[in-house]
């Protein structure tokens, strides 16, 4: 039925000021899709013009990073966690 996902503080502005939103299951490709449907302009954010995930970009499924899991094709259940989470450099 639905995945919970953490927008990161600088996308909030998409949501509503909301941390935390519900998506459809699906895979991450799909909850991109269905974010965007309900926030328009967040997957712009997101993923670039070919539709992969942003370089500086960070997705965790249920704390595991989806490059090391199946990408955008990781599929999600009810009850999982999404964490979007923008990298971070300094120096």
């Amino acid at each position: 039925m639905s995945v919970s996902v953490l927008i990161p503080t600088p996308l909030r502005k998409f949501t509503n000021e909301q941390e935390t939103v519900a998506v459809s299951e699906g895979t991450i490709q799909t909850l991109f899709a269905d974010l965007d449907r309900q926030y328009p302009g967040i997957a712009a954010r997101l993923t670039d013009d070919k539709g992969e995930v942003r370089k500086f970009i960070n997705v965790y499924l249920n704390e595991e990073d989806i490059r090391f899991l199946d990408g955008k094709e990781t599929s999600t259940k009810e009850g999982d966690a999404v964490s979007i989470i923008p990298a971070i450099a300094g120096g």
